[in-house]
């Protein structure tokens, strides 16, 4: 909502323009009234908005048609002051000032008009025949005020409904010709209904009116109030109630009926509470909340945000198979503006036989935009009304940032849950599929993507003593002589080469060397394609020789050429070294500390599965 509102009069000399704000000030009618009024700022305490308010006089005898328009252009509503018994002060309201309005501000920024009827105390009759078929006329006009400066009369409720027009516009819901809301207000409430309806079944029930009614207005519909709603809209609709619940059309019906009887301020505080600015398009300031991350930190869903994506998931996992069917999955993101997941997220995350995203592979969805972009991923979270639902202050409020690396190597330990493995190789080498073989699909499963739906990220859950982990493995391009800082910046380093092919693991020596033997990011040389028959490799030294000499675990045996699910041993393995990358080298080729680093890993895959199904919330 502004800050503060600006209002300006205009009319005819002699309409009583002055009066009006004197009136207003001193509250009695000024005996000496000047050219003009000086402008007044009324403090936002005393207004019924709690904004500043400045309101601003015109008169011809003191101030030039420069400055008229330089005052036009600044206004945020406009008072058109006429005297209710001067027929030419009525009729230069449309011959004069209309025009003159129109022309002197921007096209796409309608300034709302307020008609002001003044001097209602010299006659007995209304003005508001001549003044209707103008209202009807320009849509600018948002309402018409009689008022009498002397007697004191709608004085302050003249002032109150500028203040309105500018506060409270009806000009982006409401459509006067057609009688109805304008697309983009309805677009707006649509997802406003989607996302207060918690279970997904298209109607709103009383808990879920009650907590829209708690979150928009801080207080709670007592249960006669709530029949009474339900029931001015069985009355003038057939389909706005079912099961005793609020469909979209009577939701949308409550609101038009709010707008066409003045109250579109209600209207106006649902849109601003669910984050929409006067355009109605959700404001920056609700999309991406302040969020500080230090250099050498990460950032990560915090419990309460995993909890709430959860519950997402629920919502829309409609034939509770534990994934989303692509109807379920853009029935999810009805609410963005845009589909955000394309086709390559089936191949970054564990996806079923059908290949639709399972509840683990949406996670990790999520958990790899968090680390590699926090700012869309904050977007995302603002669409599905994440800290409305989840009562938090921002969506800021559902992102951990880890603290620097640098600390965790000092003190051994880590309280990440994410961990991000770069895969280098050259090409040809198998880095595709070895991060499809972390999701689980076989060489044969990996043959059936097509290439413009190839991803260069995988992200699944692995455990480490017992502890879930999310490993991050990200392809990076083999331009040896280009790396960015992305792809220097990672928790561990995978070097893979094909064992078929005598020139491979020169690639990888010459990426350690250049880049990473003097890091402390910890190293694996990943032996892929081993399947095949091992064929010497061109180069000084044989890989295992070259692992000795720098103290790095000795090569990985790896294939993705086998009729089961390739093995997920060689992922713990990369989760553990992320972990712990102080562990010595005699540690790591220590077969008792990997059975440690290991065990329990199938287990635990098993329970998160199971605790997941149990958990779902019958509907």
């Amino acid at each position: 909502m502004r800050k503060d509102v600006r209002i300006l009069l205009v009319g005819e000399p002699k309409v009583g323009k002055t009066s009006l704000i004197m009136s207003l000030v001193s509250e009695e009618f000024p005996d000496v009234v000047p050219y003009r009024a000086e402008e007044i700022t009324i403090p936002a305490d005393v207004t019924p908005e709690r904004v500043p308010t400045h309101i601003v006089d015109y008169s011809e005898a003191e101030q030039t048609d420069e400055q008229l328009f330089q005052e036009i252009s600044k206004a945020n509503v406009i008072c058109i002051v006429y005297s209710v018994n001067n027929k030419k002060s009525i009729e230069k309201v449309t011959s004069h000032w209309i025009p003159l309005i129109t022309e002197n501000t921007d096209k796409d920024s309608r300034v709302p008009l307020i008609l002001v009827g003044n001097k209602s105390d010299l006659v007995e009759h209304s003005s508001m025949e001549t003044i209707l078929p103008i209202m009807n006329q320009y849509s600018e006009i948002e309402t018409c005020v009689e008022c009498s400066a002397k007697n004191l009369k709608n004085i302050s409720e003249l002032f109150y409904y500028a203040q309105k027009a500018v506060l409270h516009p009806t000009g982006p819901l409401y459509c006067p010709e057609k009688k109805d809301m304008k697309p983009l207000c309805v677009k707006a409430l649509t997802r406003i209904f989607k996302v207060s309806d918690l279970d997904n079944d298209g109607i709103l029930n009383d808990n879920e009116l009650n907590f829209f009614q708690r979150t928009c207005f801080n207080t709670p519909l007592e249960p006669q109030a709530l029949e009474d709603v339900k029931n001015v809209v069985r009355k003038n609709l057939s389909d706005g109630v079912c099961d005793n619940g609020l469909t979209l059309k009577g939701f949308l019906f409550l609101h038009t009926l709010f707008i066409q009887r003045g109250r579109h301020e209600t209207t106006w505080t649902v849109l601003r509470r669910f984050g929409y600015d006067d355009d109605l398009e959700l404001n920056q300031d609700y999309l991406f909340p302040p969020l500080k991350i230090p250099p050498d930190c990460t950032t990560e869903l915090n419990h309460n945000a995993y909890l709430f994506l959860q519950s997402v998931f629920d919502k829309h996992d409609k034939d509770r198979d534990c994934a989303l069917s692509p109807e379920e999955l853009r029935d999810l993101f009805d609410v963005f503006p845009y589909m955000p997941w394309g086709p390559d997220v089936n191949n970054t995350v564990c996806t079923n036989d059908q290949g639709w995203i399972t509840y683990q592979g949406y996670l990790s969805q999520w958990t790899l935009t968090t680390y590699l972009d926090v700012q869309r991923c904050l977007e995302y979270l603002g669409y599905l009304g994440y800290s409305i639902i989840a009562e938090q202050e921002s969506h800021a409020s559902g992102i951990t940032v880890t603290r620097d690396k640098k600390i965790d190597l000092q003190k051994k330990q880590t309280q990440r849950s994410v961990f991000r493995c770069n895969v280098f190789g050259d090409i040809g080498s198998g880095k595709s599929g070895f991060l499809q073989s972390f999701l689980g699909r076989n060489l044969t499963l990996q043959k059936t993507i097509r290439e413009e739906h190839r991803s260069y990220y995988a992200i699944s859950t692995t455990y480490v003593y017992g502890q879930e982990k999310y490993l991050l493995l990200h392809e990076v391009f083999p331009d040896f002589d280009y790396l960015s800082d992305a792809d220097m910046a990672c928790d561990i380093v995978c070097l893979l080469y094909d064992v078929s092919n005598p020139y491979s693991f020169e690639y990888c020596a010459k990426v350690f060397k250049q880049y990473f033997m003097d890091s402390k990011t910890p190293c694996m040389m990943i032996a892929a394609k081993s399947d095949l028959p091992e064929i010497k490799q061109m180069y000084g030294c044989s890989p295992l020789e070259f692992c000795r000499r720098h103290r790095m675990p000795p090569p990985q045996s790896f294939t993705c050429n086998i009729a089961a699910a390739p093995s997920r041993d060689i992922y713990t393995k990369l989760t553990t070294m992320a972990m712990y990358p102080h562990v010595s080298q005699a540690e790591l080729t220590s077969s008792t500390f990997w059975l440690r680093a290991s065990v329990g890993a199938t287990v635990f895959a098993v329970l998160g599965f199971t605790m997941y199904r149990v958990l779902l919330k019958p509907r």
